[in-house]
């Protein structure tokens, strides 16, 4: 009766190991259809958006952005070094043109007295209107 039971022992063994294999199996299977599905999927993504595409999109980004950033240098008084460099320049020369100005001499004497200004109108107020209750 020994033999049979390690026999029997043996059968269950294997038929535990099969029923894992079977499940491991089954397992694979449901992975290797989400792979799939998931590259099914990819594949429509990408024939719906091109690398251009892609690449134009950023573009069109990085120009916003840009353009987004001068709007806010604009508004905060910021300047660039260029617009930098063009003030000092133009201020240099507003300078130099004043040194060369040659202004006539302002008089030394004393300013005349102030004659006594005319008596000003009596201005009168505005009668006000009261309104019957």
């Amino acid at each position: 009766a020994l033999p049979i039971l390690d026999k029997t022992e043996t059968q269950i063994s294997n038929l535990e190991h099969m029923v894992q294999d079977i499940e491991f199996t089954q397992i694979e299977m449901k992975v290797i259809e989400g792979l799939k599905i998931g590259n099914d999927c990819l594949k429509k993504m990408h024939e719906a958006m091109s690398i251009e595409e892609v690449e134009r999109i950023m573009d069109e980004t990085q120009e916003s952005i840009e353009y987004q950033r001068q709007i806010d240098e604009m508004l905060a008084g910021s300047l660039t070094q260029e617009d930098e460099d063009a003030i000092l320049e133009e201020l240099e020369a507003l300078t130099q043109m004043q040194e060369d100005l040659e202004l006539p001499e302002a008089p030394t004497e004393p300013l005349p007295e102030k004659k006594p200004a005319r008596e000003a109108a009596k201005i009168r107020p505005k009668e006000e209107l009261v309104a019957a209750s």
